[in-house]
């Protein structure tokens, strides 16, 4: 029997992507990799055992840009964060 495909929840479908990415908070940086990614938000995935602040600024090199973020959800090394859409330099 086939089975139907699961229901989308987001508001704002997120386009997959690989991006390597650095996560920012103070005096602390983190590797991370941009896995899909919207306007208003995306899924990084950053090693499980790393604690992650709730606000950071994260740094994507290849489209020479940095973002303000704050986490919405967690799931061992699956994060997903909102984008502020003002873009830090």
């Amino acid at each position: 029997m086939p089975t139907d495909p699961p229901i989308e929840r987001r508001s704002h479908i997120r386009g997959l992507v690989l991006k390597e990415a650095t996560i920012d908070s103070g005096d602390v940086s983190i590797n991370c990799l941009v896995c899909n990614q919207h306007a208003h938000g995306a899924e990084l995935r950053v090693k499980a055992d790393i604690a992650i602040p709730d606000r950071f600024v994260l740094h994507v090199p290849v489209d020479r840009t940095s973002y303000r973020a704050v986490v919405r959800w967690r799931r061992k090394e699956r994060l997903g964060v909102q984008l502020d859409s003002g873009r830090q330099s």
